[in-house]
């Protein structure tokens, strides 16, 4: 193993047997053995299950690495395998220096015990002296931020308390290799950064990171490089916003596309060098982009899971769609084209001082840009119940490619506020239309950038 290398992951599979009925468990551990003594041919009464198979890759010491993929991918088996939690069938880990591992919400924490002597613990543990640990002490209290409760059993504390304090045990122990699984989601925005900077503070030290999150922004934002898994295998390692951006590309196919794109990606990943993953990811890309619609499409596998309706009060919102420029619901969009939001509905009753609000987020749920209708300071001063209403809201197109969610609502500013709401409501896709100099969420370029060297 190079001493470039914090965590080398060659051919690792796990595999659990599913037993359909507690007497299968009991027929296993002695049918096969009494098969074998008369050497008959031994029975299997179990389902084979690989949470993770043959997945292999590298992560440079003071290099981030991020891990994508949907629910049950294998994201927390492959993690507890490289901490050692857990024993792999086979392959192998290997590791090198002090490994910090924030994995379940409060794992490692004696419940009956205070915040300080779970912090010793834990801290013991990890394999610090009680002199080293007297002499962090007050740094991890103050990162943690629980005020008295540091004092207080562990089974008093809520939830955010719980992470915040494990979160400042493993990051304040300057760790060789930290391991975070999704458990910063429970923390408040503040909390967040304050990890997110000691995170950035801990790679700057030499220190390598994995760093398990549905947030497809912090991904970019954070990692250097990105593991993309589906069911247990490797789909495509490489550069971030590459990875994520295959990742949602394929959680929102349809199931025949889904398919589809599940064997190109797995036919680049194994085609060639697997270290030359600047190659490997460019050629799926590319192999994705050339079946994008030339012009604005309709893609019916563009349904978001995360709607939220309000109660009605008052009215109720029937639909949102997005309309071209030639009138026709899309849902595939150009960039740097105009479409227009188009919210249609029904008031129930009378109302006064009323307007509508549009959003878009992205997929970590930010909002990214957004209108109200009329302008700010100005109503529909009265509606009469019975009425109905079609607003349009014109954007145009300057996000960035990716997948995005559309939500809104009316409003009063009488009683009740909040007349009607939904949140995520549809879901649309920006594809490119040339290329791009600009990156993140929105386009705000205006002409090609300029230069003087020399």
């Amino acid at each position: 193993m190079s001493s470039e290398v914090a965590i080398k992951v060659e051919n690792l599979s796990k595999c659990y047997e599913i037993y359909d009925q507690p007497r299968d468990r009991l027929k296993q551990f002695l049918v096969p053995r009494m098969q074998g003594a008369v050497r008959m041919r031994r029975s299997q009464f179990f389902r084979e299950f690989w949470a993770v198979k043959g997945v292999s890759f590298e992560v440079k010491k003071g290099e981030t690495v991020g891990i994508v993929g949907c629910n049950g991918s294998g994201k927390s088996t492959l993690l507890q395998m490289i901490c050692g939690t857990l024993n792999p069938t086979t392959g192998s880990v290997q590791t090198h220096g002090r490994i910090a591992a924030l994995l379940e919400l409060g794992s490692g924490f004696d419940p009956e015990f205070t915040g300080r002597d779970n912090v010793y613990m834990n801290a013991a543990v990890l394999g610090l002296a009680k002199e080293e640990i007297d002499q962090r002490f007050d740094e991890i209290a103050a990162f943690a931020d629980i005020g008295h409760f540091i004092e207080q059993p562990v089974k008093s504390y809520s939830s955010g308390m719980v992470v915040r304090l494990a979160f400042a045990v493993q990051a304040m122990i300057d760790p060789d290799i930290f391991i975070v699984d999704e458990a910063l989601a429970v923390g408040d925005e503040k909390f967040q950064r304050k990890c997110f900077a000691r995170m950035e503070e801990l790679k700057s030290k030499g220190t390598s990171i994995l760093f398990v999150s549905h947030s497809a922004s912090s991904i970019i934002e954070l990692c250097d490089r990105t593991l993309f898994l589906d069911h247990g295998v490797r789909l495509m390692y490489g550069p971030a916003p590459q990875a994520v951006r295959a990742y949602q590309k394929l959680i929102y196919a349809p199931e025949a596309e889904y398919k589809r794109l599940v064997e190109q990606y797995l036919a680049a990943d194994q085609s060639g060098n697997a270290v030359d993953t600047n190659k490997l990811d460019n050629a799926v890309l590319r192999s994705v982009e050339t079946n994008e619609p030339d012009g604005d499409a309709f893609d019916a596998g563009l349904v978001p899971e995360t709607t939220a309706i309000y109660p009605t009060q008052g009215a109720e919102i029937k639909s949102f769609s997005i309309l071209d420029a030639e009138g026709r619901v899309v849902n595939v969009l150009q960039a740097g084209k105009t479409y227009q939001v188009q919210v249609a509905g029904h008031f129930m009753e009378d109302f006064n001082g009323t307007y509508w609000g549009l959003h878009i987020r992205n997929v970590s749920g930010a909002v990214i840009t957004g209108q109200r209708f009329p302008e700010d300071g100005t109503f529909f001063e009265r509606v009469k119940a019975g009425s109905d209403f079609n607003v349009k809201f014109s954007f145009q197109m300057s996000l960035l490619p990716g997948v995005y969610f559309i939500g809104g609502g009316v409003w009063s500013n009488q009683e009740p506020s909040c007349a009607h709401r939904i949140m995520d409501a549809i879901m649309f896709r920006v594809v490119p239309g040339t290329k791009l100099n600009s990156f993140g969420y929105v386009d705000l370029m205006s002409g090609p950038p300029e230069a003087a060297v020399g």
